[in-house]
């Protein structure tokens, strides 16, 4: 384990990892070898769980997954709802020395074919809610094994082969450079990639993020509205909590705030991790009960750049602090953040400690500070590689740098400011615009809930911002009074020439607006 008081000094630490190393034995049996076997792991939609109880049931998915055929190094994929099957099938995978693939649970029977395919899986264990639109998937190729959590009567029940399984208890002798779990990107720009990362980088990024930014302890109560197959997700609501002995809340409905709210007032986190558009439908509820909130020390927002009102009127209602931040599929977890005591509203904070940033010309030259750039990471926790994708691979991976894809403005104080995706960045008369500085004026105004901003030519085929805006109801705001607002708050080049009010925006799975749609 990592020294914490050299993270907390801000100094990338010195980890000497042992050459075998199982990422399932270090955040799960190393807990009831220690003693706190007891303590409970996981609170899901049916009960508690203590570590002891998550331990043996993930040694008995070890077990059945071994007893469907699959062998180390083999995948498998995992559709599944928020629950304790989930990490169990995921650690259990892992601690037999198989390579878990987490796939999204809101996808279509076109994607999960692609990923099925594309990962050669040998088994594919599903919630019952979502075989129907794997069925197509699972059709198309022949041989793969299914179970289901749930009922289902063509597959067989993931449950009961966990339950009749004979458990295995030694791990897999792997090693930290091991490749221990797939990750897909979102594929908004194209077909998604399987990100591949090893048993080490769940480690680092628990180390690094985890207790050297979050500090949390054995005591915290951890809910993510992030589900696990979100990298986000995973680090908040597994990786994090299991690495010091904590308690994870896992809840199987999507994360509307109703069920937010309804969640957290009969738990009571103490950590609670979002995205932007939640926090900003939260705040517009009115009628959220006080001691939803009361046991929070703060929370985490990434996904997208959270913008500065809302971490401000967070804070006003809550009396806790947003800690914003930006990690990647790539990357496992947050790597430039905000943090407790050191929050600058409208950044992305600082670096990890442990993580290095760089802005970059076009060229790939390093630029000074105080310039805009692309920013580039480098760190423990990348992933090695696309699978089966050499050219993706290349361009995204330079050496140990990462090229992240987000525009950045280095500050003068050691803190950064987002400007937006590359590729949306939109150049006005000459002059470039980030379409999320245009977005947050927007979303400053009362009547707005959400904006997203994307280039337009008008009649002289000369490119424009164009927003498509989001309102709170009831409000009723034009959109001449939302230009006017704009006006006022940034350059007059960079206001919107037209307004657009529609009821959603179009997003990923993972809360990502995707603007390629807009345009």
């Amino acid at each position: 384990m990592v020294e914490l008081s050299k993270i907390r000094a801000g100094e990338p630490p010195h980890v000497e990892l042992p050459r075998s190393y199982n990422a399932a034995v270090d955040l799960l049996d190393r807990h009831v070898h220690e003693g706190r076997g007891d303590k409970v792991a996981v609170i899901d939609d049916d009960g508690r769980y203590t570590y002891a109880e998550l331990a043996a049931r993930t040694d008995r998915a070890a077990g059945a997954l071994r007893g469907m055929g699959v062998q180390p190094e083999q995948r498998v994929a995992i559709v599944m709802l928020d629950g304790v099957d989930y990490p169990a099938a995921f650690l259990g995978a892992i601690k037999l020395g198989a390579v878990p693939v987490l796939l999204n649970t809101m996808l279509t029977p076109e994607d999960y074919t692609y990923m099925l395919r594309d990962s050669r899986a040998r088994v594919v264990i599903a919630s019952a809610s979502l075989y129907d639109k794997l069925r197509p998937a699972i059709a198309a190729c022949p041989g793969i094994g299914v179970a289901v959590v749930g009922t289902a009567t063509d597959a067989p029940s993931w449950r009961m082969l966990v339950e009749e399984a004979e458990p295995i208890t030694h791990a897999a002798e792997t090693t930290p450079d091991d490749v221990a779990f797939w990750l897909y990107s979102s594929g908004s720009t194209g077909k998604p990639k399987g990100a591949m990362h090893l048993h080490g980088s769940l480690m680092w990024t628990a180390a690094l993020y985890g207790r050297g930014v979050l500090g949390i302890q054995p005591d915290d109560v951890v809910y993510s509205a992030a589900k696990l197959y979100f990298a986000y997700g995973l680090g908040n609501a597994l990786t994090f909590p299991f690495s010091v002995g904590a308690t994870a809340v896992l809840s199987a409905d999507r994360p509307a705030p109703a069920t937010v709210m309804r969640v957290m007032k009969e738990h009571r986190p103490t950590i609670f991790g979002g995205v932007p558009t939640l926090f900003a439908q939260l705040l517009a509820d009115p009628s959220w009960p006080p001691e939803a909130v009361a046991s929070l020390r703060y929370s985490t927002s990434a996904g997208e750049a959270l913008p500065k009102h809302i971490s401000e009127r967070w804070k006003e209602r809550t009396r806790t602090e947003i800690l914003d931040g930006i990690g990647s599929t790539e990357m496992l977890h947050i790597f430039l953040s905000n943090r407790p005591g050191d929050i600058t509203y409208g950044t992305t904070g600082r670096a990890v400690p442990g993580y290095d940033l760089e802005l970059r010309a076009d060229d790939g030259s390093v630029l000074p500070v105080g310039s805009e750039g692309a920013l580039w990471v480098r760190g423990p926790s990348s992933c090695i590689g696309y699978w089966a994708n050499r050219e993706r691979s290349l361009s995204t991976f330079v050496g140990a740098w990462t090229r992240t894809g987000d525009q950045y403005l280095s500050n003068p104080d050691g803190t950064w400011t987002y400007c937006g995706r590359a590729d949306d960045m939109l150049k006005v008369g000459g002059i470039w615009v980030s379409p999320f500085e245009v977005e947050s004026a927007l979303a400053s105004h009362p009547s707005v809930l959400e904006a997203a901003v994307v280039g337009h030519e008008d009649e002289h085929g000369l490119t424009k911002p164009k927003a498509f805006v989001v309102l709170r109801p009831p409000a009723t705001a034009t959109a001449d009074e939302l230009k006017a607002f704009v006006r006022e708050k940034l350059a007059a080049f960079k206001y919107p020439r037209w307004v657009e009010m529609v009821t959603e925006l179009p997003k990923t799975a993972t809360g990502k607006i995707q603007r390629f749609k807009l345009r």
